[in-house]
């Protein structure tokens, strides 16, 4: 049986990378220590998987907001929501709702964290990693950047 200790950590490792890559470029840059051009190369690509796991944080906070906290933030008439008329109906059911999504959200910051750590393995640590790494860390970000324009075009 595994414990939820390493995921959690890496949960929260994925949702912090972005300010901690862009302090470790800073460092990279002011560091006259051998290997500092990988150590830049592993910090720099973690700020855009860092903004990745910006969308995944957002995620996290809008399910809290519009699922677990629906019938405080939003006041009805319930008639047209989903799980309406009545506020527990629709509470209920973005509650509901919600939960996947959250997991969804979770998993993403999981996997962020796991990408970033073997892109570490490939540039810092200098091991032999799968070619898929790169490709499918640009490929995420590129998702998560027209998820964002999505977003943004749909309010």
């Amino acid at each position: 049986m595994t414990s939820i200790k390493p995921i959690a950590t890496n949960i929260l490792r994925g949702a912090s990378l972005l300010p901690t890559s862009v302090a470790r470029s800073g460092t990279a840059l002011a560091g006259r220590r051998p290997g500092r051009s990988r150590a830049l190369l592993h910090a720099v690509l973690g700020i855009p998987l860092g903004a990745l796991s910006l969308v995944a944080v957002g995620v996290e906070l809008l399910f809290v907001a519009r699922g677990v906290l629906y019938g405080l933030v939003d006041r009805g008439p319930y008639d047209h929501s989903w799980g309406g008329p009545t506020r527990g109906g629709a509470w209920l059911a973005h509650f509901a709702v919600g939960l996947p999504v959250a997991a969804g959200g979770l998993a993403l910051l999981w996997c962020v964290a796991f990408l970033h750590d073997r892109l570490g393995a490939r540039f810092v640590r200098g091991e032999r990693t799968g070619v898929w790494v790169l490709p499918v860390a640009l490929l995420a970000c590129a998702a998560g950047a027209l998820f964002v324009v999505a977003w943004v075009h749909q309010l």
